[in-house]
């Protein structure tokens, strides 16, 4: 597994992570067991980054990635976590004294005295523009009780905005095949600035497994169920904003493009972990099968089994085709 620096934050982890918002159950139901058996497979396979938030399960994720750690103290690991979903989304509630409940929160959900990295968990705009906000979080870091703060993002506006704050250590924004947006400004931004890029969504929420036909269908409890056209929060987390029947059919053809024996997960994970100016992608996996399987993607990246280059003319072009006048705009 390659491993790259995170940003300023400094620290290395490995360039394919474990996304961990399943662990809250919003993707179905996942038990402690089988959460726990997708954290042993995933630091088996060589992943040292886990990414979770105080809103996935209302602490679920984040409490059972501590039990966890408590019992493999050992390992090398870095978690970033994510806070500010729970409350509200008025930028008024993104202010100091909550920040310091949300991540006092954390720490006791993750047994840690310091978080490895807080991210503001997609906030309202304004929020990123506002002097207070970054001297709250500076704050935190000066006392201790984290290390370094990033921010999740759902507009590529917001992104080039925090990057241009100095202390920003990280962005996490949706990037995969079928949402290229960030490969314009903000990876350009972000490796001018030294800041690390997590790419969230990555499978586009499943449409890049190659499992899916026009016919699937998804639990109650499953966002992707119903938050498909953005009922419940943002509708670019789900599918990444696209048509499920176009996504479907790009999927197929991105598939008919890959050489036997490369599975449709891994090369749309190396894919995107290629792109210069990525840190990693951190995808979610529900049983330990998966996990092995992400984590495989990083051993494409030598180019004996895939052809990256060959591989990114096939995206943009399926981009070109199904999803850039309906997605490019938007985020």
């Amino acid at each position: 597994m390659q491993s790259r620096t995170l940003g300023r934050t400094g620290r290395s982890v490995s360039v394919v992570g474990l996304g961990t918002w399943q662990f809250g159950g919003d993707w179905g139901p996942v038990s402690e067991q089988d959460a726990a058996a997708v954290m042993d497979a995933s630091v088996e396979s060589g992943v040292t980054l886990f990414d979770t938030a105080d809103v996935y399960g209302d602490g679920r994720s984040e409490q059972l990635i501590g039990a966890w750690r408590r019992s493999n103290p050992d390992v090398p690991l870095t978690v970033t976590t994510k806070m500010g979903r729970r409350a509200e989304q008025v930028p008024s509630n993104y202010a100091a004294a909550h920040f310091r409940e949300w991540v006092d929160r954390s720490r006791r959900n993750l047994g840690q005295d310091t978080l490895d990295l807080v991210q503001l968990h997609c906030p309202p705009t304004p929020v990123f523009e506002d002097d207070a906000v970054y001297d709250a979080l500076d704050a935190l870091v000066a006392d201790g009780s984290i290390a370094a703060y990033g921010v999740s993002v759902e507009t590529a506006d917001q992104a080039l905005t925090a990057i241009a704050r100095p202390h920003v250590a990280s962005v996490q924004v949706i990037l995969n095949a079928f949402r290229l947006k960030p490969l314009d400004r903000v990876l350009p931004a972000a490796r001018e600035a030294g800041v690390g890029i997590l790419a969230r969504v990555p499978l586009a929420s499943g449409l890049l497994s190659g499992k899916y036909t026009t016919e699937t269908t998804f639990s109650e409890g499953d966002h992707r169920n119903y938050n498909r056209h953005g009922e419940a929060f943002d509708q670019g987390e789900t599918f990444s904003g696209v048509d499920f029947a176009d996504g479907v059919q790009a999927a197929q053809a991105f598939a008919a493009a890959l050489p036997e024996g490369v599975s449709v997960p891994q090369a749309a994970l190396a894919w995107i972990v290629a792109q210069d100016g990525v840190t990693a992608a951190i995808p979610g996996a529900r049983n330990p099968e998966q996990a092995r399987s992400n984590a495989g993607a990083a051993d494409l990246l030598d180019g004996s089994a895939l052809d990256l280059g060959s591989l990114d003319t096939t995206v943009h072009e399926l981009y070109d085709r199904w999803f850039r006048a309906t997605v490019h705009d938007k985020w």
